[in-house]
Parts: C-alpha cells; sequence; structure tokens
C-alpha cells in the first residue's frame, strides 16, 4: 500500500528538513544572493557547516520554500528584499551580541 495522510504504516512521517544559505557582503554585492540550498542531507549538511562556523539561524519555513527555488549564486529578486532584510537585521544584531 502507498502513504496516506502522511502516514506510513500507521506512524506519522518525520517532514524533511529544508534549509538555504543566503549570502551578503554589504561592502562587495550590491544585494543579497542564495549561497546554497536544500532538503534532506543537503539541509543537514548546510546546517552542519553554519553551525561549526557560529553562523546565526533564522527560521522561516516559507520564505525557505520560496528561496529553494532559486539556483545558487542567484541575485535575491527586489520583490523579496523586505523578506531578506529581517534575516539580515537578525544576522546582523546575533553577530554583534557575540562581538564578530
Amino acid at each position: 500500500m502507498g502513504k496516506t495522510n502522511g502516514s506510513e504504516n500507521g506512524r506519522k512521517l518525520k517532514p524533511k528538513t529544508k534549509a538555504v544559505a543566503v549570502l551578503y557582503d554589504q561592502n562587495t554585492e550590491s544585494a543579497p544572493r542564495v549561497g546554497a540550498g536544500g532538503s534532506g542531507f543537503i539541509a543537514e549538511q548546510i546546517i552542519k557547516i553554519a553551525r561549526e562556523n557560529n553562523v546565526p539561524f533564522y527560521k522561516d519555513g516559507d520564505l525557505c520554500e520560496v528561496l529553494l527555488q532559486f539556483e545558487p549564486d542567484v541575485i535575491i529578486p527586489e520583490e523579496l528584499y523586505e523578506a531578506v532584510a529581517k534575516i539580515l537585521v537578525f544576522i546582523y544584531r546575533a553577530n554583534k551580541e557575540k562581538n564578530f
């Protein structure tokens, strides 16, 4: 039998982890860009690398889904600047608290 209602053999399936790395250097770049993105193993590797490098996390499932539609190294469209600005503010504050 196939999967039904998000379950397999009566057990709930764990949703796949998803992650997107957003890159932006205000000194050298005109706009933020997608660094990497994916789900499952790739997302777990993005998260692992971020943790190893003390990169703060910002959770926004809807924005993640939208950004996953773009290839790596693509400049993020202006229509998403407001949403991405929230991420950048969060990261700047987190870095300031850590004295980066």
